[in-house]
Order: C-alpha cells, then sequence, then structure tokens
C-alpha cells in the first residue's frame, strides 16, 4: 500500500516536471520573457496566455501558472480557487532567494510548504528557471521563470483515501521534514523529535518504536521526484497481530484438517492396500503348501486385485501345463507297453517264427514239386507276410505295407477263387514315407470276414492311398459287402474313444489285434490328432479311414 502511493505521488509530480521542462523549452515562452512591453501585449502574449490555460485545464493537479522575467513581469493564469496568492510577500521572498542560487540555473525545485497571512491556507509551487536559447542577447542565461501552483488539495486525496489499518498514519513530509498532506488531520503535527531523531535508512525496513506509550511500526519510502520528500507510514502493532489472530486461528483450524484427512487417508489405505496385501501373502503360503485346488481370494479390483487375479491365471496355466506333461508321459508308458504287449504277443504266438516261417517255404517247394502252385503261392505269400509281421522296426516303409497288402490279397484270391474284385491304388510319392507296421492288413481282413464274404454275389475291395489337404497321409479301405448296422456302427466308434489304458487291458483278452489297437496305435505315436474314422451302410458297404503324419524316410 505505501509503494503505490509512493508511485501515485511520484507519477502525479513527475507529470508537473514534464510540463513545466516542455514549457521552459518553448521559443515563444522565452522570447516572451527577452521581448519589449508592446510585443509582449499585442503579439506573443495571447498566444503564451492560451498555452497556460491549456496546461493548466489538462493537469488536475495545477491550480495555476505563472511566467515572470528577470524585471519582475508576471503572465498567470489561475484558477478560481487560488487567487493573487502569487503576489503574497512570502512568494516574493522565495523567489528573490531561488534567483541568488546558482544551482537554480540547472533545474527546477518543489518550493517549502507556504502559508498565506490573510487566509492560513497552505501552499507549494515548482519553479522551474527560464534559459534562453533563441540566440538573442540573453542567450544561455536566465531569463526568467516558469511557476506552477500545485493543486495541494489533490495531493491530500491521494494519501487520505489510503487506510492501511484502522489506526495507522501516512504522512508525505519534504525535505524540511513538513507535514505537506496526511491521512489523519487530528495527528499531522504528532510526528515527534523521537522518530525524527532516528537513523532514516533504518526506516526503509521499518523500525519498531514508541508514540505516547503504544508501541508502532515506522517506515518510509523516499519520492523519486522531489528531492528529500519522502512519505512515512506509523502502524500500531496490535494492529497488525490482530490480523495475524484470524490467520493464526484459521491456520489451527486447517492443521486439524489436514491430521484428520491423513487419519482417514490412512486408514483408507490400510484397508484398501496393507489388508489385501496381507491376505495374498497368506494365500500365497497356501498355494505353496500344495493345496492344489487353492485359489487366490480377489478382496478388491486395484491393482493388489489385478495381481491376484493374474496369480489365479499362473496357477491354471500351471496346472495345465502339468497335466500337459503327465499326459504326454502316460502315453508314452502306454505307447511302450503296447509295444510290450505286441511282442509279448508274438512271442506268446510264434515259439520260433525262423523254425515258423522256414516251415512255410519248405511247404512251398513241396507244393512246387507235385505240382500245386496255389499251395505255393498260399505259403509264398504267408512266408512274407509272417517275415514282415515280426520286424522289430515300429515305423516302416508304406511300399512294404502296400506289400503285404498285396500278399495278404493274392492268398484271399486263391481261396475264394477270384470271387472279389481288389485293387491298391496308391499314389507314388507315398512309397518312400514311414508309416506304422501292420495297420492296413487287419483292416483288409476285416473287410473280407464282415464285409464281402457275407455276400452272394462277388463284390469289390479297394485300398487307395493319398495326401490330403492338411499335407498328411490318408489311407482309404472300402469294401462293397453287407455293411455295419447303425446301432454296431455306433458302438465301433465307440470303442475307438475309449481311453487307452482300458484298449491296452483289454487287447490282452483278444486273439486279433482290432481296429481300436490300431487306433490306439496311431494316437499314442502321433497325437489326438490321428486314427481311424469308419462311415457304413447296410446293403451299400463299409469305408475306413486312416490317417497318419507325413513322415520322411532319412
Amino acid at each position: 500500500m505505501i509503494e503505490q502511493s509512493r508511485q501515485k505521488i511520484d507519477s502525479v509530480l513527475n507529470e508537473i516536471k514534464i510540463s513545466s521542462k516542455k514549457a521552459v523549452n518553448n521559443k515563444i515562452i522565452q522570447e516572451f520573457t527577452t521581448a519589449d512591453e508592446y510585443k509582449r501585449r499585442f503579439e506573443i502574449g495571447v498566444y503564451v496566455l492560451d498555452l497556460m490555460e491549456y496546461m493548466r485545464s489538462f493537469n488536475s493537479y495545477v491550480n495555476g501558472i505563472v511566467i515572470s522575467d528577470n524585471q519582475g513581469r508576471r503572465i498567470y493564469s489561475l484558477s478560481a480557487e487560488t487567487g493573487n496568492v502569487y503576489f503574497l510577500n512570502q512568494y516574493d521572498d522565495y523567489i528573490n532567494e531561488y534567483r541568488n542560487d546558482r544551482e537554480s540555473d540547472k533545474k527546477g525545485e518543489f518550493t517549502n510548504l507556504l502559508i498565506s497571512n490573510k487566509t492560513g491556507e497552505e501552499y507549494i509551487f515548482y519553479i522551474a528557471p527560464i534559459i534562453e536559447s533563441i540566440g538573442g542577447v540573453n542567450f544561455s542565461r536566465k531569463s526568467g521563470y516558469f511557476t506552477v501552483v500545485v493543486n495541494l488539495k489533490k495531493i491530500k486525496e491521494l494519501v487520505e483515501n489510503t487506510e492501511l489499518t484502522t489506526g495507522s498514519t501516512l504522512y508525505i513530509l519534504n525535505n524540511r521534514n513538513e507535514v505537506v498532506a496526511s491521512n489523519n488531520a487530528n495527528l499531522r503535527s504528532n510526528l515527534v523529535n523521537d522518530i525524527l531523531s532516528v537513523d532514516r535508512n533504518s526506516y526503509t525496513l521499518g523500525i519498531k518504536t514508541k508514540i505516547n506509550g503504544k508501541e508502532v511500526i515506522v517506515q518510509e519510502k523516499g519520492l523519486e521526484q522531489a528531492d528529500g520528500w519522502r512519505i512515512v507510514s506509523i502502524i500500531p502493532v496490535h494492529e497488525l497481530t490482530a490480523d495475524m489472530n484470524a490467520i493464526k486461528t484459521n491456520s489451527i483450524v486447517a492443521g486439524i484438517a489436514i491430521i484428520l484427512i491423513m487419519i482417514i487417508l490412512g486408514y483408507f489405505f490400510l484397508n484398501s492396500l496393507t489388508r489385501p496385501v496381507m491376505g495374498l501373502v497368506a494365500d500365497m503360503r497356501k498355494i505353496g503348501g500344495r493345496d492344489m485346488g487353492f485359489r487366490v481370494k480377489v478382496r478388491s479390483t486395484n491393482e493388489i486385485g489385478v495381481l491376484a487375479y493374474d496369480i489365479n491365471n499362473m496357477i491354471d496355466t500351471m496346472e495345465e501345463m502339468t497335466r500337459s506333461i503327465f499326459n504326454t508321459q502316460a502315453r508314452l508308458y502306454e505307447s511302450e507297453l503296447s509295444q510290450k504287449q505286441a511282442e509279448f504277443s508274438a512271442l506268446q504266438s510264434h515259439i520260433n517264427p525262423h523254425f515258423l516261417y522256414n516251415t512255410l517255404n519248405c511247404i512251398s517247394s513241396i507244393g512246387l514239386e507235385y505240382g500245386s502252385k496255389e499251395i505255393a503261392q498260399i505259403t509264398s505269400c504267408m512266408s512274407k507276410i509272417f517275415r514282415y509281421s515280426i520286424k522289430k522296426d515300429e515305423l516302416v516303409l508304406i511300399s512294404e505295407e502296400i506289400e503285404c497288402i498285396k500278399s495278404y490279397m493274392k492268398i484271399i484270391s486263391i481261396r475264394y477263387e477270384d470271387k472279389f474284385a481288389m485293387e491298391v491304388d496308391v499314389d507314388e510319392k507315398l512309397m518312400g514315407m514311414k508309416t506304422p507296421k501292420m495297420i492296413l492288413q487287419p483292416i483288409v481282413e476285416n473287410a473280407v470276414y464282415h464285409g464281402l464274404e457275407r455276400i452272394d454275389d462277388g463284390g469289390h475291395l479297394r485300398v487307395n492311398g493319398k495326401i490330403d489337404a492338411n499335407g498328411d497321409v490318408c489311407f482309404q479301405v472300402s469294401d462293397s459287402g453287407k455293411g455295419i448296422g447303425k446301432d454296431e456302427l455306433e458302438s465301433i466308434k465307440a470303442k475307438l474313444k475309449m481311453k487307452h489304458s482300458e484298449i491296452v487291458k483289454d487287447s490282452f483278452h483278444r486273439d486279433s489285434i482290432g481296429l481300436s489297437n490300431i487306433d490306439n496305435r496311431i494316437k499314442l505315436l502321433f497325437g489326438e490328432g490321428y486314427g481311424l474314422g469308419i462311415e457304413s451302410q447296410i446293403g451299400v458297404g463299409t469305408t475306413v479311414v486312416v490317417k497318419i503324419p507325413y513322415i520322411c524316410d532319412q
């Protein structure tokens, strides 16, 4: 507030000084102070008077303007309030002192506080020297004075409208410590000598002292536009602390409110974060104790809830991976068990394989010797089939599997005297591929004995092999036999879906491997995506489809 008041007053004083400077530099005003009476009165006097009237009316802080020369001649423009104050003895005395001051030739100055002897009114003037620069006899010399009477009432209004606190006082002091204006008319002359005697430099930041027994803060701000002029403020200390009491109360209330808010936030923090974390730790301990069926409880929807949800997903994934590994190991075990069972069955059924197929070769030679070609062909084909069946390799060339089928078909043709038409059509690209051993012969055998044998008129049997759209090897064994009824077909399909362990257990009590064992062998070797499929219709025939992966011979 003090700084704002100082800036306002400095601004008013600066406007007066700028206007005066423009006026003293005006060529006509300079000529007016050196011209003769005739020229002053009839040629330039009117212009000078109009110029003064304009300057006075333009600035509300100017009550009047007077231009005087060294001979004491004057021209003036006054407001109604000013009257003839310029002709008072106090003013003339001040002008005489100013005229004799050599420093006055260089700059203007504000006068002391002048008081009228008649009315007691106070006046302040700003006097600036007129230095002639138009090239006359008095060139660069002082030829007169330009005087502005300051509107002291307007200056006082600037201070009176400023109230720092209820009991505060604001003063404008000139360089003689005279009170030019104050916002408290009753205390204008109450500046005690104790305050004025204190070092003025300490006033800049404020000093604490006593006036009339009351503690006050005194502060001073210098005016830039008037040498030695300053603003002094006197503020009672208790009024400053009274303002602080409200702030103190508000601070205490705000502090208590902040503490309560922190307590509430702490409670919600514990409730929404710490407790779910402790619950999550407890649940993880149960899981660590191998409680495999247990899952973490999702107690919240924040980050802890998301973490619990992700842990449950991780546990589900781990259990799924464990089941997959267990099933894979079980399938490998069953595959090995099935292979051992097949080897056991072969050993059980064929005590001495070499003796058997050597005996078959001997029978074939006897048949040829006695001219029985049928016996020779049957025993020769049987020998090939038997030798192929006891090979130790689980995977054989498809070409070897097809040769086994063809040998079996020769036996069937001789036995049934070419009653059935049989055809093998396998893509040549497949001949070098691998296949499980003895998967087609049992299917062809079933087609003959359960399909074609039960019809009176001929029939046909066809074995096809190709690569399907997915790049897998697909065999198709079709017959035009009796066909299978709907209920029996569903029963066969159900057996194909039996569990591996049940099929393996059941196979120990059968004389033949059967379709289920073939399907089981393929699934154990290659996975659930492969195996057998069967379709049949009464009076039309039966088709068995075998699907295995495309395996190159390396």
